[in-house]
């Protein structure tokens, strides 16, 4: 089966609304990153990594430059997020999923035992190649991942 990158640029104004469309997305891409893009307007653009056919030369031309590179993004589906539920160590989220890093905020690498609690909303940046979740200490000496479900209203759109 071959795999294509595809770069998506619809015009969604938050991070939320590019979540659920990739949500719906049916087959389901094996990877989907979001990425926020300030040209034409500020808005969030998509990458896919996807089974299916090619995708015409009118939907690339319409890709924003920095989904289409693929290079760095917010991933919200890749391959075992669906097991990154409730409280897990960093070696369970390294074993589960594509995560391949677990990275503190400014702290480098958290001990593999360490606990995060994933509130239930995993979303890792891909990184050249690579997902690695940015995660920031919390009470009881866990970690919580970076980005959260409901981010602060002055920071949604940074």
């Amino acid at each position: 089966m071959t795999t294509r990158i595809v770069g998506v640029s619809l015009g969604h104004a938050t991070l939320a609304e590019a979540d659920h469309w990739i949500r719906e997305l049916t087959p389901a891409p094996v990877l989907a990153c979001t990425h926020l893009v300030s040209t034409p307007f500020p808005h969030v653009a998509i990458s896919l990594l996807t089974a299916l056919p090619a995708p015409t030369a009118p939907e690339l031309a319409a890709a924003a430059t920095e989904a289409e590179s693929g290079r760095f993004g917010r991933a919200v589906r890749f391959p075992g997020v669906q097991r990154l539920t409730g409280s897990l160590t960093v070696s369970e989220i390294l074993q589960r999923s594509a995560i391949s890093r677990v990275e503190v905020l400014g702290g480098g690498l958290p001990d593999p035992a360490t606990v995060v609690d994933t509130g239930d909303f995993v979303r890792p940046q891909f990184r050249d190649g690579e997902l690695v979740l940015v995660t920031t200490p919390a009470a009881g000496d866990r970690l919580i991942p970076f980005e959260t479900r409901n981010p602060t209203p002055c920071c949604v759109s940074h």
